[in-house]
């Protein structure tokens, strides 16, 4: 929430005038390097069936970078930008040389990395966990305590920006000051100044895992990994999905919705700042209210799943962000954007806590690691196209028609991945747990 939706976007191409397209480009490396790594990591994890040591090692590494962005965009960078102490904004024609940029964009690479390969271990967790009748509930319930992380998280990090806590207000002068003493790297206020916090509270929060989750089934010590054969992991699950029918098929609906959630969730803050004219933080305020329903959205997503399946609640979930995506393009004011907001916040936790169940309704549990990879492999390869065509969209775009109307039709390409989502899902069978003796597929 504070690193890919909240600030740094705006602080790299607002504050300090980075472009779009370079912000693409570091995705796409970061994604790049998921991509090489994760196959060979998801078997591992199978092989060995120790799946928390990689989530506590990629999110300490992740929680690093994240720290380190901030302690470079200070002291190789101008302290340019809204917010900053004694500071000023940017001059419209001045932009940084790229060597500049390369310190900070090298940690953000780092922790979107770390953070994305942390994602298939931690997924291959939940079987353990519950049973599988009641796995769409604690998806759900995960991914709603997620969203109360996330709103913690933004009120937590927002007084290193701004001084101030959404909804609420400015607070005292003296306590600022004393935070932002206490906190280094954080004294010149502004976005810049978010992400050592964000860092710090990402590895706080992440002790209660740490210390008290555990691998329930974790595979004798001295089982032999096969470095070779885990590159061809990818090659073998393909060809072994057909052994799962629709598998296969889900993982590439995953591979083009994701890539639309994706790059509405990067981009959605920039769209907000530059389209509709939000400024100095007001934008903070937005997305945590945005936050509260998407709390409620995914409890009701992982009840929906658990009464009528995970494709039909996926399918409604699609076809609700199609609605409310022409929506946005077409509120012309703030006030319509919080509207539509709200509603985009309710819709977008069905997603989150549909897609593990459905995954986990199409294979065996002992290959959870593997296809989690893969899903994830998918996103990545698809994260590397959605921002360049959202950022070629706004840079075609903007010089002929303004700002507005160019990011109105990047936000129309995204539409547009989910209706071809929606179509491939069609062709995905609709495979749900059942009551004892009683047959488990229900035809789509």
């Amino acid at each position: 929430m504070n690193v890919a939706t909240l600030y740094f976007a705006v602080w790299l191409v607002e504050d300090i005038g980075a472009t779009e397209f370079q912000y693409a480009v570091a995705n796409g490396i970061a994604s790049l390097l998921v991509v090489g790594a994760i196959p060979a990591l998801g078997a591992i994890s199978d092989a060995r069936r120790r799946r928390k040591p990689w989530v506590v090692g990629f999110t300490i590494m992740s929680c690093i970078a994240c720290a380190l962005m901030g302690v470079f965009g200070l002291t190789t960078l101008p302290h340019i930008g809204t917010g900053i102490v004694g500071g000023a904004l940017r001059a419209p024609d001045w932009h940084p040389a790229v060597m500049a940029l390369v310190p900070v964009l090298a940690c953000y690479v780092i922790a979107n990395f770390a953070y994305q390969a942390a994602q298939p271990f931690y997924n291959a967790m939940l079987p353990e966990l519950v049973p599988a009748e009641e796995m769409g509930r604690l998806s759900g319930i995960g991914t709603a305590v997620g969203y109360v992380g996330s709103i913690v998280g933004v009120m937590l990090v927002a007084p290193f920006f701004t001084g101030t806590l959404p909804l609420i207000g400015p607070l005292p002068a003296g306590f600022v000051s004393a935070l932002r003493t206490i906190v280094p790297f954080t004294s010149e206020a502004g976005r810049v100044s978010t992400f050592v916090p964000t860092g710090l509270l990402f590895l706080a929060f992440s002790l209660p895992l740490f210390f008290f989750c555990r691998d329930h089934n974790p595979a004798p010590t001295g089982v032999p990994v096969r470095l070779k054969a885990a590159f061809n992991e990818v090659a073998r699950t393909i060809r072994e999905s057909k052994k799962h029918p629709g598998a296969m098929r889900f993982i590439v609906t995953t591979f083009v919705y994701q890539d639309a959630i994706g790059t509405i969730v990067t981009f959605m803050t920039l769209y907000a700042v530059k389209a509709l004219g939000f400024s100095k933080g007001a934008e903070v305020s937005l997305f945590v209210v945005l936050t509260v329903p998407a709390i409620l959205g995914s409890y009701i997503g992982g009840l929906m799943v658990d009464r009528i399946g995970a494709k039909k609640t996926l399918q409604i979930t699609l076809w609700i962000w199609v609605a409310l995506l022409i929506a946005m393009v077409a509120v012309p004011t703030q006030t319509g954007f919080w509207v539509v907001g709200f509603a985009l916040g309710l819709n977008f936790g069905g997603v989150g806590a549909a897609e593990r169940p459905m995954i986990l309704a199409l294979i065996p549990d002992a290959e959870a690691g593997r296809y989690f990879s893969l899903m994830l492999l998918s996103a990545r390869v698809a994260a590397i196209a959605g921002p360049f065509v959202w950022s070629l969209t706004v840079a075609g775009l903007e010089p002929p028609f303004g700002t507005a109307f160019a990011y109105r039709a990047a936000v129309l390409t995204i539409d547009a991945m989910f209706l071809i989502a929606l179509w491939i899902l069609r062709g995905v069978p609709d495979r749900r747990e059942t009551t004892p003796g009683r047959p488990s597929l229900n035809p789509a």
